[in-house]
C-alpha cells in the first residue's frame, strides 16, 4: 500500500458494471487508503443529478459507454464547468482511446489492472503538486471534450495536436506542428523542435506514431518519424533506400527502406 500524497483527494468513479465498480474501489482502497470515494454511478442521469448537489470531485474514474449514452452527454448536460481531472477506464474503440491522452491524464484499457491504476494515480499526484498556469487551462479541456464528443458521434478520426510535457519546474505544452522529428534512444522517445530543443515523451514511438495525423509525419524507420515540414531533400542509396535531409538536421542517418521508399515518395508528394 501507498499513500504519498497528504492532500485528502475526494474521487468518483463513474461505472455502469458492478463488477467494474467493486474492482476499481477494491484497488483504490488498496494504493490510496486515505483517498475519499465520494459516490460510485452507473449513468449519465445519475452522474449529472450527483454533480448539481455536490461539490466537484477532485478526480474521476470514467468509463466511456454508460447504461444511458456516451459519458460526454454529463458534460453537455450539466449548467457548470466539471473541473475535475479523469482517468478514462475504458474498452472503447482505439481512436477514441488515442485521442483521450491528449488532455486527460490518462486511459486504461479494461481489465484494469493495479500497476497501471497505481502509475495514471501517480501522474494525477505529480499534476495537482505542480500545476502551473501554462498547463492546459479549464477552458482548453472544455473545448477538447466538446470536440471529441463530435468526433466520436460523427466517426471521424482525431489526431493528436500536442504533448503535455513534465520537467523539474512544472509542466508544459508542446504542439505537434512544431516538432522536426522524433526518435528514440535507449527506450525512451524524443521529439525536436525546429528551433533544436529536444524534449522527452512518456510513449514509445509505436504510440506516437499512432497517434500523429499520418499527412503531417511518417515513420521513416524503426528509430525515427519525420515532420513533412522538417524534410528538405531526399537522396537515392544503395538497395533502393532513401535518406532523408532534415531541417533541423539529424544527429544521425534518416533513412527510408526500400519497401518504404516508394510509400515516403507518395507521402511527399501530397
Amino acid at each position: 500500500m501507498r499513500n504519498d500524497n497528504k492532500r485528502n483527494i475526494r474521487l468518483l468513479i463513474i461505472e455502469d458494471e458492478a463488477h467494474n465498480s467493486r474492482m476499481l474501489k477494491d484497488m483504490i482502497e488498496n494504493l490510496r487508503p486515505a483517498w475519499n470515494i465520494e459516490a460510485i454511478l452507473e449513468s449519465v442521469e445519475d452522474s449529472v443529478s450527483w454533480f448539481r448537489n455536490h461539490l466537484l470531485p477532485d478526480l474521476i474514474l470514467m468509463d466511456i459507454q454508460l447504461s444511458d449514452g456516451i459519458c460526454f452527454s454529463i458534460f453537455k448536460a450539466y449548467e457548470g464547468e466539471i473541473t475535475s481531472r479523469i482517468i478514462f477506464t475504458t474498452a472503447y474503440d482505439e481512436y477514441a482511446i488515442r485521442a483521450f491522452k491528449v488532455n486527460s491524464i490518462d486511459y486504461l484499457l479494461k481489465p484494469v489492472n493495479a500497476g497501471e491504476l497505481d502509475q495514471a494515480f501517480l501522474k494525477f499526484e505529480k499534476l495537482i503538486a505542480t500545476e502551473r498556469p501554462d498547463m492546459f487551462s479549464v477552458q482548453e479541456e472544455k473545448e477538447y471534450i466538446s470536440n471529441l464528443f463530435k468526433s466520436i458521434v460523427s466517426g471521424k478520426r482525431e489526431h493528436r495536436t500536442r504533448f503535455l510535457i513534465s520537467g523539474i519546474q512544472g509542466y508544459q505544452k508542446l504542439e505537434a506542428k512544431d516538432i522536426a522529428y522524433i526518435y528514440s534512444d535507449n527506450k525512451l522517445s524524443f521529439a525536436v523542435d525546429f528551433s533544436k530543443k529536444e524534449y522527452t515523451l512518456d510513449y514509445t514511438l509505436e504510440q506516437v506514431e499512432s497517434e500523429l495525423d499520418p499527412d503531417r509525419f511518417f515513420r521513416a524507420n524503426r528509430k525515427c518519424i519525420v515532420s513533412i515540414d522538417a524534410v528538405k531533400k531526399i537522396t537515392n542509396d544503395l538497395g533502393g533506400k532513401l535518406i532523408a535531409e532534415l531541417s533541423p538536421p539529424a544527429p544521425f542517418e534518416v533513412s527510408v527502406s526500400r519497401l518504404k521508399a516508394g510509400e515516403f515518395k507518395i507521402w511527399m508528394g501530397k
